[in-house]
């Protein structure tokens, strides 16, 4: 099994070779950076034995990687030609150990998070997530991630606009529900920079490896306290004590939560926001 990551030339023919063109909707860019490959199992701290779920996975120069670590890997493709390719080339290129690490599932990562992960455990295990993460889906999936089973390390190849959106602090104007959802069961570690030079095509932003980890004791909202935090947010600009008017729920979490009318959404810690299951 080669693991060497392909140039931007060698991706160009091995696309065109597949009838592909990279979709813009889909935040198709390829990673073609062996060092941002290495860095991200390094950051995630992958050996031998672990369970890792990738999204988006689309020429598989993570997946040979997390193979060659010995990881056992769960990868969910949208893509139906990139899903092809996996499927057929990138498996006849395994080992019959590694064939047997890894499963690919042909679908939406928003419905199937952690690809056909759910189904091969009765229980759930400890496991890890590395994924060069589609923009359009990162908020919904890893909402859903948090809803269904925190990992025990994830690390995200995002746009440094989404990763500032998880890790924004109070009164800052990326801090939004997702920031809540995402602080309250997750702690952030050091990460990395990416070159816009590390894929193909080259996109016109910037990237970073998001580097979290389960909290010691991480904390989930229940879906309905988690939509209820999502409508609030839709007016962040506005006053809360207006937003919570005529709800009783948000009106005993005010009180409950000694949180001033006055306050603005995007203005309130992410501790006094978990008071809100309390009531």
């Amino acid at each position: 099994m080669h693991n060497s990551p392909l140039t931007p030339s060698s991706t160009r023919t091995l696309l065109e070779s597949l009838g592909h063109h990279p979709r813009k909707r889909l935040g198709q860019n390829f990673l073609i950076d062996g060092n941002i490959v290495r860095k991200s199992l390094q950051l995630a701290n992958v050996e031998a034995g672990d369970i890792v779920a990738e999204v988006g996975p689309g020429l598989g120069t993570l997946t040979r990687a997390l193979l060659e670590a010995g990881a056992q890997v769960f990868a969910v493709e949208l893509d139906t030609c990139l899903h092809s390719y996996l499927d057929q080339q990138l498996r006849g290129e395994l080992s019959e150990d590694a064939d047997k690490r890894f499963s690919l599932l042909h679908g939406d990562a928003v419905d199937y998070p952690l690809g056909k992960l759910t189904e091969a455990f009765q229980q759930l295990p400890e496991y890890k997530i590395v994924a060069n993460l589609p923009y359009a889906v990162s908020t919904p999936w890893l909402e859903s991630v948090i809803q269904l089973h925190i990992p025990e390390r994830m690390v995200l190849m995002l746009q440094k606009e989404a990763a500032d959106r998880y890790t924004a602090a109070p009164g800052s104007k990326s801090y939004g529900a997702i920031s809540i959802f995402v602080q309250s069961a997750l702690d952030r570690n050091p990460g990395h920079a990416v070159s816009r030079q590390s894929f193909y095509p080259v996109p016109g932003v910037d990237s970073v490896l998001l580097n979290l980890q389960k909290k010691a004791n991480p904390f989930v909202f229940p879906k309905e306290d988690a939509e209820l935090i999502r409508q609030v947010f839709q007016q962040r600009r506005k006053q809360i004590g207006g937003l919570c008017r005529g709800k009783a729920k948000l009106e005993r979490w005010l009180e409950k939560a000694a949180i001033a009318p006055s306050i603005r959404p995007e203005d309130i810690p992410v501790a006094q926001w978990q008071l809100m299951t309390e009531v």
